[in-house]
């Protein structure tokens, strides 16, 4: 039995690496960090590591890079149960390059395995006996199918009292704003917790303010939502109230991951017990910590290391 379970698309990541301008000239090419991505792949390792017990379900392609993400997840003692092996589609891969404006990314996952899921693929007795599911808007995404089978978990979880989170994620390169609007909302609607971050709330939204934001997605029918607002905190809302989260400071060098690194502590300390501002103080130290290094999983921090942090302040 698994405390958590998590849906969506693994991506293998190569992080551009700093180097000086005398080796780039010289080589005449960039230098990349292999590591591993995906958002909902990211909570769960991120929740694995926050002491949850956890599970994904997803495609991988029967390729390199679908067995580094068995042995990553392996490794992280992430229930593998819910994962189909595909000998037709690949698994995808992302590049994120680092420049004036931030972080960039390249995604290279049409056709991939895990935009294969259908319905057919949520396994339901791991999503009944779970305590929460989690997906996101690019689990939904990444084809029509996949947004289906997200429904569905959410069906069967809705049905057997299990709790439903949610990320709105949005990505522009994956489907427009008006289609985007109608599954995402649709998906809130039916989720216990939203967790948007304020980026995507604005452009799904039309609203700028951020308690307005919080209170739009309130209405739509989450009894809690964490907005994600990244070096300014997070605001908590529930039907009562909202609540302040401020960041927690850090040495920035890279943001990705960074959002799925809150959602999934967010959810493993709601599981063991916190009250939500508490998840959400905890979520908040581990995602500053995860930006002081590269790549979305190589920089997570353990339980120790976010205890050890929250105890300086």
């Amino acid at each position: 039995m698994v405390d958590l379970v998590s849906i969506g698309e693994p991506m293998l990541e190569f992080n551009q690496q700093p180097g000086t301008d005398a080796e780039t000239a010289a080589l005449g090419r960039r230098f990349y960090l292999e590591g591993f991505g995906g958002d909902t792949s990211n909570a769960a390792i991120a929740a694995a590591r926050a002491g949850c017990r956890v599970a994904y379900v997803t495609a991988i392609g029967d390729d390199p890079a679908g067995d580094r993400f068995a042995e990553l997840w392996t490794a992280e003692g992430i229930d593998m149960s819910g994962v189909r092996l595909s000998n037709t589609h690949p698994t995808a891969v992302y590049f994120v390059t680092h420049g004036p404006r931030g972080h960039e990314f390249r995604y290279y996952r049409q056709g991939s395995a895990a935009s294969t899921m259908s319905p057919v693929d949520m396994p339901k007795s791991l999503i009944e006996n779970a305590k929460f599911v989690f997906a996101s808007g690019v689990s939904q995404a990444i084809s029509p199918n996949a947004a289906d089978a997200v429904f569905h978990a959410f069906d069967l979880a809705r049905a057997a009292g299990v709790k439903v989170a949610y990320d709105t994620n949005y990505r522009a390169r994956l489907w427009p704003v008006p289609r985007a609007r109608a599954v995402m909302h649709h998906a809130v609607a039916m989720a216990d917790i939203a967790l948007p971050s304020l980026e995507d709330a604005q452009m799904l939204t039309g609203l700028n303010d951020p308690a307005a934001i919080v209170d739009f997605y309130l209405r739509l029918g989450p009894k809690l939502v964490v907005l994600k607002l990244g070096d300014k905190g997070a605001r908590l809302g529930t039907p009562d109230g909202h609540v302040d989260i401020p960041p927690f400071p850090c040495r920035f060098i890279d943001g990705t991951g960074a959002g799925d690194t809150f959602c999934g502590n967010f959810l493993a300390r709601l599981i063991a017990g916190d009250q939500p501002a508490d998840a959400a103080r905890y979520a908040g130290v581990a995602a500053a910590l995860k930006t002081e290094g590269f790549g979305a999983v190589a920089a997570m921090p353990h339980e120790p290391v976010v205890r050890a942090a929250m105890a300086t302040t």
